[in-house]
């Protein structure tokens, strides 16, 4: 008896971290992309470089990064390395990168 209700517990503990992880996953309505990518191809900034930081869903970006707003998403842009890469302002984390 004792050994099952291990294998519950681990098992819950287990469900619940998965649950956390998908909780910090970012979703971008097909709303939200059309107004990104419409207001990125009326508003294009300037390439920056960031030595050292890979452009990958979940890296931070350094705070001497300018990010930029578009209007009615809460998410912010920047252009690195000539992409286009939607960032969470609150993290600075990317969220999605643009081709």
């Amino acid at each position: 008896m004792r050994m099952h209700l291990t294998s519950v517990a681990a098992a819950a503990l287990l469900l619940a971290g998965v649950g956390a992880v998908a909780a910090q996953d970012v979703i971008i309505t097909p709303e939200q992309d059309t107004v990104v990518r419409e207001y990125v191809k009326k508003q294009p900034l300037a390439s920056v470089k960031i030595p050292g930081v890979e452009l990958n869903v979940g890296t931070a970006l350094p705070d001497t990064v300018e990010l930029h707003e578009v209007p009615n998403v809460k998410y912010r842009y920047v252009v690195v390395d000539n992409r286009t890469v939607l960032v969470d302002p609150g993290t600075r984390k990317i969220i999605k990168v643009y081709d």
